[in-house]
């Protein structure tokens, strides 16, 4: 694995790997100790829409530095069903479980919309951060962050409408892949809502006549970001607020 860094005006700009820029915010800005024992065990992948990064109750084979695209974090129920409870796009990674020493999952970690990573093997991540200690805080914290989105969205999910959650839904899809348009069919909407089809069809069908969003063959487009956040319930602000704080307080 080839590690370079380009360089503007002489200054640090975006770490690569063969050829691949990182965009990643957990690898963004490491020591150069740890981005050579990291970026040495990472190897660039295409995200598939549907490709299941982690499985519920198995063992954690790779974890992903998600690049582009979206990833769900969903709990799966015995006989099948499940629901989203999280989501990661750049800002994160799956295999938290491992900062912690746990080997296996409790949830399923699905690509929701397609795009890049770094994968790096469960093993060889254990092992690296026992040195890697800048990466291990940002990994820690970045699992808290997952734990109260995760919390949140369940309170959403038992007090808010579906039009409201739908909003919400919509609005942390675009802080992630930036854009204008989330190529998602009503159907997977239900699924990841925890809800019917018919009641996402008609949710949107809210939002499309208030002139918030547009929906063609798959994709739904934000035609009203502005409109959009007071359409959504008060969780996509307190989600927003809780996260930059911790940031703030992170530095």
């Amino acid at each position: 694995m080839v590690l370079s860094r380009e360089r503007t005006n002489h200054r640090f700009t975006i770490p690569n790997i063969e050829g691949n820029p990182v965009r990643n915010e957990l690898l963004l800005g490491l020591p150069s100790q740890e981005c050579d024992s990291i970026f040495s065990q990472l190897t660039f992948v295409q995200l598939r829409t549907h490709d299941v990064l982690q499985e519920s109750e198995e063992a954690i084979q790779y974890a992903y530095f998600v690049d582009s695209g979206l990833v769900s974090i969903l709990s799966v129920m015995q006989d099948g069903k499940s629901v989203e409870v999280g989501l990661t796009g750049k800002e994160g990674c799956t295999g938290l479980q491992l900062v912690v020493g746990f080997m296996s999952s409790d949830t399923r970690a699905l690509v929701q919309i397609e795009g890049t990573g770094f994968r790096m093997s469960g093993q060889g991540l254990v092992k690296a951060l026992r040195e890697c200690t800048v990466l291990k805080q940002r990994m820690l914290q970045y699992a808290q962050m997952i734990s109260m989105q995760g919390a949140q969205v369940a309170a959403c999910n038992r007090l808010h409408e579906v039009d409201e959650r739908l909003a919400r839904w919509l609005l942390m899809s675009q802080d992630r892949i930036g854009g204008n348009v989330v190529p998602l069919t009503h159907e997977f909407l239900a699924h990841m809502l925890g809800t019917r089809r018919s009641s996402v069809t008609v949710a949107a069908g809210l939002l499309a006549k208030a002139g918030l969003i547009t929906y063609n063959r798959g994709h739904v487009k934000i035609e009203n970001r502005e409109r959009l956040e007071d359409a959504a319930c008060e969780c996509y602000d307190l989600l927003c607020r809780h996260t930059a704080a911790w940031k703030r307080e992170s530095k």
